[in-house]
């Protein structure tokens, strides 16, 4: 047996060609290099992407560094899938700055100085609180964690930056849907120009391809669903949790076991913020309808304010949405969606297996997961329970199954430890920290 890595740099065009027409070789691996000059290549790669046979464009990963994109078009277009991987820098422990915004027009400059401005003074009124709440050993990062709360109010306009990594496959895609993207617009069609741009610049016989799929056509999905908050179930978790659940790679997302037959669906109302998050659980597709179709002046507000706090939260919201609506008579709400807060609510539908569930469980019943998404987690995880759902007690945060497994250290965060042994509480005695 023998293994190499292509070098990295490879052309994509010239590893689809190669990898195609290795399938029908007799003479072994047909290498990169000798399909460069070959004089078939245009002809065979039109012809596979035309046809549907896309699993050769699928061995080139392309990674982007992205830097002025709008959280709104991550949250909508990079993140709404599971063809990706991502990281972006975090709002919840990285400070925003003043200058950090998509701007649809200029008349936007006071909207989002104001909203800066309102994130500051959140952000310096809940250091107090939030520090009173807090264990001895944790205290320190109060200043951090009134941040990640204070972000509520800030708009999706906000830009972040990012290293995005995609499949050649999902490239096109992108730079299919994102000539008349239906919310962001402008800056949809700004992103796959840029896109192309780049990609021709890397390899130039990506160009036939790339005129193809900007013909190709597409509708962005009407939903028109209905559901509690955990229906659908089908099967139940009584499978072996073995070291495969417990361990940090999550081997069972790899050696899938029963837990894959079945699963159950799931309506959340949670903030856009959240779900920015709760998106990243790739195997638990997510169903997000137009804003549009789905709108209502409603926004989460997090537990910890009370008093004067919550008095400038609540009217801090008043002149978020004043202003929207403002714009969206102006210039229509696929762009005015830029002005909806962190903490617009939104509805959620999603369907996962028992497996991929039990991962998510893990990872969101741990006390250092955001408020709104562990709250989301626990009451799915208390109906399951509350059906009599066979091996529901084993859905726990990750420090209960490794302490039932036996695997030490039992809580995996190192120096993040919540400073609670959360798995020697029953689940009912759970209390949400900050």
């Amino acid at each position: 047996m023998e293994i190499e890595f292509l070098k990295v740099g490879e052309s994509p065009t010239d590893v689809a060609t190669s990898s195609a027409r290795t399938c029908y070789s007799g003479k072994g691996l047909v290498l990169p290099i000798e399909s460069a000059e070959w004089k078939r290549k245009p002809e065979l790669l039109i012809s596979l992407l035309k046809s549907g046979h896309h699993t050769v464009f699928q061995h080139s990963h392309i990674t982007m560094k992205i830097s002025g994109i709008s959280r709104h078009l991550i949250w909508r277009l990079l993140h709404s899938h599971n063809f990706y991987s991502s990281e972006q820098v975090s709002q919840r422990y990285a400070k925003v700055s003043e200058d950090s915004f998509y701007y649809p027009t200029a008349e936007w400059k006071e909207f989002y100085l104001e909203r800066f401005r309102e994130y500051e003074k959140l952000s310096e009124l809940l250091e107090k609180p939030i520090r009173e709440v807090l264990p001895k050993f944790q205290k320190k990062s109060a200043k951090k964690k009134a941040m990640e709360i204070a972000r509520y109010v800030l708009p999706q306009g906000v830009t972040a930056y990012m290293y995005h990594t995609v499949n050649l496959i999902t490239l096109f895609r992108y730079i299919s849907v994102s000539q008349d993207f239906p919310e962001a617009t402008k800056e949809a069609k700004e992103f796959g120009e840029l896109l192309e741009k780049r990609v021709l610049e890397l390899d130039s016989d990506l160009k036939s391809l790339v005129e193809f799929v900007k013909r190709e056509k597409w509708e962005f999905p009407e939903v028109n669903l209905e559901g509690d908050e955990v229906y659908d179930i089908v099967g139940n978790l009584d499978f072996q949790i073995s070291a495969n659940y417990g361990g940090v790679l999550r081997s069972s997302q790899l050696l899938h076991d029963s837990g894959m037959v079945g699963g159950f669906s799931s309506k959340s109302k949670i903030s856009l913020s959240a779900d920015a998050q709760n998106q990243r659980h790739r195997r638990s597709l997510g169903v997000r309808p137009l804003l549009e179709k789905d709108f209502r002046e409603e926004f989460y507000i997090p537990k910890i304010l009370s008093g004067e706090i919550l008095d400038f939260y609540l009217e801090a919201h008043q002149k978020i949405y004043k202003f929207f609506k403002s714009q969206v008579a102006k210039i229509g709400f696929e762009e005015a969606i830029y002005a909806l807060p962190n903490s617009h609510l939104i509805s959620v539908f999603e369907r996962t297996d028992w497996s991929s569930y039990h991962h998510k469980a893990q990872m969101r019943l741990c006390y250092n997961a955001q408020e709104e998404i562990f709250d989301m987690t626990y009451r799915q995880v208390e109906i399951l329970r509350e059906k009599d759902i066979s091996g529901s007690e084993k859905l726990l945060p990750p420090c209960g199954v490794r302490a039932e497994l036996g695997i030490h250290p039992i809580c995996p965060e190192g120096e993040r430890y919540c400073g609670i042994k959360v798995w020697k509480l029953d689940f009912e005695e759970y209390s949400r920290k900050i």
